[in-house]
């Protein structure tokens, strides 16, 4: 049964090109994950405000390793597309910004970030949000984007009306974290917003 409409964004439109890097201004470059940055995603791990507000644990640098050859890989296959949020000039790994569960043909996309420690407090997250929502809008043509969060994280929510994400409401009991389930604010951006 064919669709009504055509794909928002056609597939093929991310695998046939390499993934770029995407400068963020202010000394900012997101760019794809590389092998090397193993040890720094290992450490970033280690940090308890990473696990209060992420469902995964990393034990090894070797097991993180396996993250990133996983990131590299899907965008070749369209799922998922990572970057390292890095300092333009040291390469210092400074967070993640990603778009996760997208969907090309429905041409919206799950935008997700950490911070480091030492990167907190410094717009990072939300100058990298923006930095990707600007490219998937405007490059790829995508037309929606969402960004959950825990209801108790009040810097991530920050982080989303900042990067001009209105808040759309409350997924209760959304997501089990392991001290619980946790309610999970939505927001989303649209192109032109």
């Amino acid at each position: 049964m064919p669709y009504l409409n055509s794909p928002v964004v056609p597939a093929g439109t991310l695998a046939r090109v390499p993934q770029p890097s995407l400068p963020g201004g202010d000394g900012l470059l997101l760019r794809p994950w590389q092998a090397k940055d193993a040890p720094a995603v290992y450490a970033a791990f280690q940090d308890p405000l990473m696990h209060q507000w992420h469902i995964r644990s990393a034990d090894s640098e070797e097991e993180v390793a396996g993250w990133i050859a996983q990131w590299q890989s899907c965008w070749k296959d369209e799922s998922e597309a990572q970057w390292a949020v890095v300092d333009a000039d040291t390469d210092e790994l400074l967070g993640r910004v990603a778009l996760r569960q997208i969907l090309l043909g429905d041409g919206c996309a799950e935008v997700a970030y950490w911070t480091v420690a030492r990167a907190r407090g410094r717009g990072v997250a939300v100058r990298a949000t923006t930095t990707l929502s600007r490219w998937a809008f405007e490059e790829i043509g995508l037309h929606r984007l969402e960004l959950s969060h825990a209801t108790a994280n009040e810097a991530s929510c920050r982080v989303a009306e900042k990067a001009g994400f209105a808040a759309e409401g409350t997924r209760r009991s959304a997501l089990l974290h392991r001290d619980g389930w946790h309610d999970m604010h939505l927001h989303a951006r649209v192109r032109g917003d």
